[in-house]
């Protein structure tokens, strides 16, 4: 081969590879925003933004066990103008405030964001279709709330923001409309109830057979895969995190157990399939 033939196969292959880039970056998806920037001067505190809009969607379209009613909150168009109207809201947000109100404001948003984000897309059967790993929409990466005059994915409120602030029982409130997560809680996360709010969905997911069981004869439990994904945030060792989650078990014994820091670990399957109330 001459070194002419060399170098115009070399300008062909660089041609090909700038096509497939220039390919990949037409397939990958647009980021979706929800919301809009709002003026420094208009941003407000947490302790002023008003959840009550989104408490009331909830009580109407969730039940006990966290299942949505998705198809009867998509026919109403009122509702899905209220819930665009709370998620306007919370784009006042000046991010100041008590680290209750911190919570309260980004489980509340990270909820809110994921059910507008399956209402835009249902009917559909799992979040999952809708997450694309390479090229194309992914609802956790590309539908960003503006907060603040910035936008925020729920990648980001989950790992970012809400990780970071150190109360693992996060990870029973914040919801990625799957059966496999924590019950989606029928009223709005609120600054002056919390710490009950949290316990609660705490003691409520672990009573869910689906996702926490314990063998007293072989004295082993069997958990959630959250707690296998996300176990540096209960604790640096798998006796920490049964000691963590300890007060949250449904019973004593299972109790007792655990605050030994004993015992072997396995986890359960995850039930990718949406939280869909038929």
């Amino acid at each position: 081969m001459t070194g002419t033939q060399l170098g115009r196969q070399v300008i062909a292959g660089c041609l090909v590879a700038a096509c497939l880039l220039g390919m990949c970056r037409t397939i990958r998806a647009a980021d979706a925003y929800l919301g809009g920037k709002v003026a420094v001067e208009h941003q407000i505190p947490l302790s002023r933004i008003e959840h009550s809009i989104w408490n009331d969607l909830l009580h109407k379209y969730v039940n006990q066990q966290g299942m949505v009613q998705y198809t009867t909150w998509k026919s109403s168009a009122a509702d899905m103008q209220a819930l665009d109207k709370y998620l306007e809201s919370l784009c006042y947000s000046n991010g100041q405030g008590t680290q209750k109100e911190k919570l309260a404001f980004w489980i509340n948003a990270y909820n809110a964001v994921t059910v507008k984000g399956i209402l835009k897309e249902y009917p559909t059967s799992s979040i999952r279709n809708h997450t694309a790993k390479l090229f194309g929409y992914n609802i956790w990466k590309n539908l960003k709330l503006v907060v603040g005059g910035k936008p925020i994915s729920l990648d980001e409120i989950e790992h970012q923001v809400l990780r970071k602030m150190k109360e693992p029982r996060i990870h029973f409130a914040i919801v990625c409309a799957s059966i496999g997560c924590p019950r989606l809680l029928s009223e709005a996360y609120v600054a002056d109830q919390l710490d009950a709010q949290l316990t609660l969905n705490a003691e409520s997911f672990f009573a869910d057979p689906s996702k926490f069981r314990y063998d007293a004869s072989r004295q082993a439990f069997s958990l959630s895969p959250i707690l296998d994904w996300f176990g540096e945030d209960f604790g640096s060792s798998e006796a920490t995190r049964l000691q963590t989650i300890a007060p949250w078990l449904p019973t004593p014994e299972a109790q007792q157990a655990a605050a030994s820091g004993r015992g072997a670990i396995t986890f359960l399957d995850y039930d990718w399939g949406l939280n869909d109330q038929k």
